[in-house]
């Protein structure tokens, strides 16, 4: 199971490479839409993305609780327990 960071390092490096995105900017506090101006499809890229290197499922009617990126660290924390 990874820690929340290693989710997060995760995560910012799918974002990187679906959007040209810097890692760093993929803080816990910002959201996916306004903050970091991901659309719907580069979102759905990263989620399946995401179960991939985390080896877990998100219920596509999960995804649109996923606001922010401390909501889907936060998910994949909780579905590799």
């Amino acid at each position: 199971m990874a820690s929340e960071q290693e989710i997060l390092s995760g995560l910012a490096e799918i974002v990187n490479e679906e959007t040209g995105l810097p890692a760093d900017a993929v803080e816990m506090d910002k959201s996916f839409t306004d903050d970091l101006d991901i659309d719907s499809l580069s979102m759905m890229t990263i989620v399946v993305n995401a179960e991939e290197k985390f080896g877990i499922r998100i219920p596509d009617e999960d995804v649109k609780n996923l606001a922010t990126v401390r909501d889907a660290v936060s998910y994949i924390a909780q579905a590799q327990g």
